[in-house]
């Protein structure tokens, strides 16, 4: 068993209970290893650090406690796996501007960002995934871990939402 660090973000029902009534449910259906953020209306986050045989089996167990206890809550997000540059440099300790340089040197094989603009964003598994295999870097197998857990459920999340409206012509040509 090891121990997992991430976060969990919903979408809460308008006309659910109070937030106090909330917590006490989440601690009841196994949450008890969370903190539990309420600090936007509509809106709950979890910070788990879990212990479990597989990030997987850890993100899903938090999943399925949190739904057990808030059963109309909806998934925003998996954390950490949407990440900036600074981000990533936080977390496996070299400033932004390092990993900046490398991103500029290694254009054509770093991997391609979600989205980019003011704030280029990429998925964090694939980030480390590269500094490991091409750069070299070490990076904790358990962070590894989580964020592509954390990259497999919003995939899933955003693929059945997006499929379910998305013109089967389209499908096929973004596959």
């Amino acid at each position: 068993m090891m121990e997992y660090d991430f976060k969990l973000k919903f979408a809460l029902p308008s006309d659910g209970p109070p937030p106090e009534e909330l917590t006490e449910r989440l601690g009841e259906a196994g949450c008890d290893d969370a903190l539990v953020g309420i600090g936007q209306p509509g809106r709950i986050a979890l910070d788990f650090s879990r212990e479990a045989a597989s990030a997987r089996s850890a993100v899903i167990s938090a999943l399925s406690d949190v739904k057990r206890a808030i059963p109309d809550a909806r998934l925003i997000e998996v954390a950490p796996d949407f990440v900036g540059l600074t981000d990533v440099a936080d977390l496996v300790g070299v400033s932004r501007q390092n990993l900046r340089k490398l991103w500029l040197a290694h254009a054509t094989d770093f991997p391609i960002p979600i989205h980019e603009g003011s704030s280029t964003l990429w998925h964090l598994a694939a980030v480390l995934r590269w500094l490991v295999d091409c750069a070299g870097y070490q990076v904790d197998r358990r962070l590894i871990e989580v964020a592509e857990a954390a990259l497999q459920v919003n995939l899933l999340k955003e693929s059945d939402h997006r499929m379910s409206v998305m013109p089967k012509k389209l499908r096929t040509l973004v596959a």
